[in-house]
């Protein structure tokens, strides 16, 4: 067998099962709350800053547009956000803002990154150690984003 063709070899795979095994140890954190994973990205984002387009919460979060809207039509449903038409020189666009039951949820989630911290403590990645490991997951995201 060709090295190459290995899994063990593989980049591709360890970043498959590191996320893998991190959106699952977030799984009873998120539920406590009553968030998915995908849903505490985008109320992340939107804490970060409410009254994001479409668009642009798509951006952020490296999606597609038609990716994140069944996603939305859900939050929304369930009384997290708010979806509306954008200003009259734009109408196409749609801008997502919290509900106070959204805007509520951020004080809830807001243990979730200490806990889930502490479930996925390694020897390697630490408080020390982690700037370097995000600006190099950093520049292999923007890298295979161009």
């Amino acid at each position: 067998m060709q090295e190459q063709l290995k899994l063990d070899n593989q980049l591709c795979f360890r970043l498959y099962t590191a996320s893998r095994l991190i959106t699952q140890a977030y799984h009873p954190l998120l539920s406590e709350i009553g968030l998915t994973y995908p849903q505490y990205l985008v109320m992340m984002v939107l804490w970060e800053h409410d009254g994001m387009p479409v668009n642009d919460i798509a951006k952020r979060l490296y999606l597609e547009t038609n990716t994140i809207t069944p996603l939305l039509k859900r939050m929304e449903s369930s009384g997290m956000i708010t979806r509306s038409k954008g200003a009259a020189d734009d109408g196409r666009q749609v801008i997502v803002r919290l509900t106070e039951k959204g805007k509520k949820l951020e004080d809830k989630a807001s243990c979730v990154p200490f806990k889930l911290g502490g479930a996925v403590a390694c020897r390697s990645i630490n408080e020390e150690t982690a700037p370097q490991l995000f600006a190099t997951l950093d520049d292999l995201i923007k890298t295979l984003s161009e």
